[in-house]
């Protein structure tokens, strides 16, 4: 095992279709969607870079290019903003550019589930553990998702999954997983089950988007079979690999939208205007008038 290696790089799958933002996701990636000003993505990432990931791996597909040109710089915006002297414009593209070198790039060439995504992915991991951030969850909270998650991961030496609560009647909808004894800011996975069926679930912490995983999962993902959806389920290898390796759970606290929904995408656009200084004077006002005015 890799247990001891630093956590250095993060893989984003972001090959899904967003087929539930037609027709906007039909020339536009929903990961490039903005919440505010910033597009769905670059909040992942900075999730990833504030908890010390070096190297930014992404799973690409067809009509996602514009996710590494965003990545990359941009000569004539640059050279127009240098020439009306837009240093704040200018200031602010510099601190979103990755170190050159820093990001990388592979194709899922068919939608094939997200263990199948992250399978993609392996010769750019190479033999160390890796975070996985789902680019449909962005998260606010004080401390970063991640950042706890490679915290606890660093003081249990195991494969580490954020987790939060929901309604024990809800735990159906979800992967669920087992709770053991205490471990810093989370605890021993003493099982994980996709979607248990109604008042089975073993708990009611669900999975919500957030890995890190040991290189071992790899050849488990060569030869997984298909599952639910016909896809290559990861949660499916992550129950083989939990035979040979502890799992642990960190338990995130703050809050969770799933940009990747209508709702989720909507209720993230509020919360993220609302913490901004610049933007809530103007929108908390007429807000507040709208929520009164509802029947």
């Amino acid at each position: 095992m890799s247990q001891t290696r630093k956590v250095r790089k993060a893989v984003f799958p972001v090959a899904g279709l967003g087929t539930r933002f037609l027709p906007a996701t039909k020339a536009v990636p929903k990961e490039m969607l903005t919440v505010v000003d910033k597009p769905v993505i670059q909040y992942v990432v900075d999730e990833a870079l504030d908890a010390g990931i070096e190297h930014l791996i992404f799973v690409t597909g067809r009509s996602k290019a514009v996710i590494e040109d965003y990545f990359d710089i941009q000569v004539e915006l640059e050279q127009t903003l240098r020439q009306r002297n837009k240093t704040a414009e200018l200031t602010l593209l510099d601190s979103i550019l990755p170190v050159a070198g820093s990001t990388s790039f592979t194709r899922q060439q068919e939608p094939l589930g997200l263990g199948h995504a992250v399978w993609c992915a392996r010769e750019l991991v190479g033999p160390e553990p890796f975070a996985l951030l789902l680019p449909d969850m962005i998260m606010k909270a004080e401390k970063g998702c991640m950042k706890g998650m490679v915290e606890l991961f660093e003081q249990s030496g195991a494969n580490v999954v954020a987790v939060e609560e929901c309604a024990p009647d809800q735990a159906h909808k979800y992967g669920i997983v087992g709770v053991g004894e205490a471990i810093g800011e989370g605890f021993a996975i003493t099982k994980m089950v996709e979607k248990p069926a109604p008042g089975t679930a073993p708990s009611n912490f669900f999975i919500n988007g957030r890995y890190i995983l040991q290189p071992e999962i790899f050849p488990i993902l060569s030869t997984q079979e298909r599952g639910a959806g016909n896809e290559i389920q990861l949660t499916d290898a992550m129950v083989k690999l939990a035979d040979s390796q502890k799992f642990a759970a960190y338990h995130f606290k703050g809050e969770t939208y799933d940009c990747g929904a209508k709702d989720g995408f909507i209720l993230a656009n509020i919360a993220f205007a609302l913490a901004r200084g610049d933007i809530r004077p103007s929108v908390e006002g007429p807000l507040r008038a709208l929520v009164a005015g509802l029947k």
